[in-house]
């Protein structure tokens, strides 16, 4: 798995294709982050962000390598392994690029009464569930499932806002948790199962995209 994660990534990077995503995801960050803003609303809002991003860099992935190189991989490593493969890159791309959103945050923004310390830990949980939840946008909305370029857009739009709202999502409970922390009052507590059940979400997205890819193959 190491050398499909480590050809995956060079795919990835010669090719370009994140760049529209982490353009766009710059963007957004300029726009609602601004120095001075208190720090537990920015490490919410950048790591909320993360969810189209996330879904976008994770079909990214999985459509990025030419199909006659795609064969040849499924060949030696397997459909499924080379799938996963490509819906891991993408989320390690995503993850890293919270991260450094949340590092800037806590550079520039206002703790407001906060331990660093302790925002730092909330905003590194707060980025990895929403990136989590990004990827199993992501996985279900790319191919196989979704194997066209206009359905799988709208898929992962439509996902995405409904990993904001949605009451069950594990991206809205940890943005909304961060979001009601008032200046100067305890750090907020994100519900200790929230991470697990992230991974749970994305690791299920992930096995039926690799399930199908494998029937497929």
């Amino acid at each position: 798995m190491t050398a499909l994660l480590r050809y995956q990534g060079a795919l990835l990077i010669r090719s370009q294709g994140w760049l529209a995503p982490f353009a766009v995801y710059a963007v957004f960050m300029a726009i609602g982050i601004q120095p001075g803003d208190r720090t537990l609303d920015s490490l919410g809002y950048a790591a909320a962000g993360l969810v189209p991003l996330t879904a976008w860099l994770v079909r990214v992935c999985a459509t990025v390598e030419p199909p006659a190189a795609r064969a040849c991989t499924a060949a030696a490593a397997g459909p499924a392994r080379a799938h996963a493969a490509a819906l891991l890159t993408g989320l390690g791309g995503a993850l890293l690029t919270g991260l450094l959103a949340a590092a800037y945050t806590l550079l520039v923004c206002d703790p407001a009464g906060h331990a660093p310390v302790r925002a730092a830990l909330t905003g590194a949980v707060a980025v990895g569930v929403c990136a989590l939840t990004g990827a199993a946008v992501g996985a279900v909305c790319g191919p196989p499932l979704l194997p066209g370029r206009g359905l799988a857009v709208l898929g992962a739009g439509l996902g995405s806002l409904l990993a904001w709202v949605a009451p069950f999502s594990p991206a809205r409970v940890a943005v909304s948790v961060i979001g009601a922390a008032r200046a100067g009052a305890p750090e907020p507590a994100l519900p200790p199962g929230l991470p697990v059940g992230a991974l749970l979400l994305a690791g299920a997205a992930g096995a039926v995209a690799c399930a199908a890819v494998a029937r497929r193959g």
